[in-house]
């Protein structure tokens, strides 16, 4: 495969969660009551459980820890409103009005669509994840994660994570609602604008699972290899499974998705092609910048076997030449690195092009010196 910077071919904009540029201005926010870059370590934030509010309560026990110090003693009122002022910036004009139709949209679905599974609804970790997962989670060292996980191209991790009988569950349990739905006639909303077919886990109640997959499974793990994209502050996710093949999907367009980390698991059936294609990780400014050579993978897809990579990792599928492939996709997000990804300019640390500019740059300045002393040498001879 060639190395041409011109094989990279335009993000799709506006379609499975691209991150279109905010059309109006950011509030303005007093410096001293920005969230802090580091965590209050030693602060054990309130429980929010018991609040009606707009988002997950675990959003806001989890941004606690990054409050002002000031603030770290208010009310809890005072607190969720500072907090709620945050995460509202998120949301583009018109989605609080959008927010509110899909909460009665998922209590409709919650009402009246009946489970096959149960046991999927409740974290089973035994059950669900395969030993060797199991054990690397539980030594909890980095060590113990390093030790599963392979890296076969720069940020793609790969790792054996689900057991069969798993996979066979919730590729049931989506059967079962994809029936109730064309029984009922119900219109559902699919993942996103890029796949026509497929469902959104958490519009049917396994959000709670999907939850405690990404706080005890996937932040650990997010938390060595992704650091510098907010690994460690995980605390929202959109779960989903896509489905690909004659009937439904058949690939998948260039794209980006609107996740700070991306857990992607095949579930099976039998299938062939539908490869992976990576082509490097972009911020906003690069996002449709060519690719290096050695940011250029594909990945075939084995079920059970999960691929975990940024959000911002470039990619898309092939087509699924025959069979039927169905895929699990966790995007986690961090409400913390959003709010202080604001206050950036470079993103060297993780962005290639990014850092490409910055190593330009440095060469150019370092040549630029070596030049002027050569020259000052040249002048002391004379």
């Amino acid at each position: 495969m060639s190395g041409d910077r011109r094989e990279s071919p335009p993000v799709t904009g506006g379609g499975n969660g691209v991150v279109e540029p905010e059309k109006k201005p950011a509030p303005v926010i007093v410096p001293s009551q920005r969230l802090r870059l580091h965590a209050n370590k030693d602060h054990m934030p309130e429980s929010y459980e018991d609040l009606q509010l707009d988002f997950c309560p675990s959003i806001f026990s989890s941004l606690e820890k990054y409050l002002p110090p000031n603030m770290l003693h208010d009310s809890r009122e005072e607190k969720v409103k500072f907090m709620r002022d945050i995460l509202l910036k998120y949301l583009p004009h018109g989605e609080r009005t959008r927010a509110q139709k899909h909460r009665e949209y998922r209590q409709k679905i919650i009402s009246h669509y009946k489970p096959l599974k149960r046991e999927l609804y409740t974290m089973h970790p035994v059950t669900f994840f395969v030993p060797s997962f199991m054990k690397a989670i539980n030594d909890n060292t980095e060590d113990s994660l390093r030790s599963i996980i392979s890296q076969p191209s720069p940020g793609v991790l790969t790792f054996e994570m689900l057991q069969p009988r798993f996979c066979e569950l919730l590729v049931a349990e989506v059967e079962n609602f994809e029936a109730w739905v064309n029984d009922t006639k119900f219109r559902i909303m699919r993942p996103n604008t890029m796949n026509k077919y497929g469902a959104v886990l958490d519009d049917f109640g396994l959000e709670t699972m999907l939850d405690k997959l990404m706080d005890g499974f996937i932040r650990p793990i997010s938390k060595v290899f992704f650091p510098d994209v907010g690994g460690a502050t995980l605390d929202s996710h959109h779960g989903f499974v896509v489905e690909y093949g004659k009937d439904w999907d058949v690939d998948l367009g260039f794209h980006v998705d609107d996740s700070e980390v991306t857990l992607n698991v095949c579930l099976g059936k039998q299938f062939s092609g539908g490869e992976l294609f990576f082509r490097g990780t972009r911020c906003d400014k690069h996002v449709n910048t060519g690719s290096q050579p050695e940011e250029i993978f594909d990945y075939s897809h084995i079920p059970g076997r999960a691929v975990l990579h940024l959000g911002r990792h470039r990619h898309g599928a092939r087509a699924t030449t025959s069979g039927h492939r169905i895929n699990l996709l966790l995007w986690c997000r961090s409400s913390v690195f959003r709010e202080m990804k604001k206050y950036q300019k470079d993103f060297s640390n993780w962005c290639g092009e990014c850092s490409r500019e910055k190593k330009e740059r440095q060469r150019a300045s370092i040549a630029a010196t070596k030049s002027e002393l050569l020259r000052k040498d040249g002048e002391s001879v004379v």
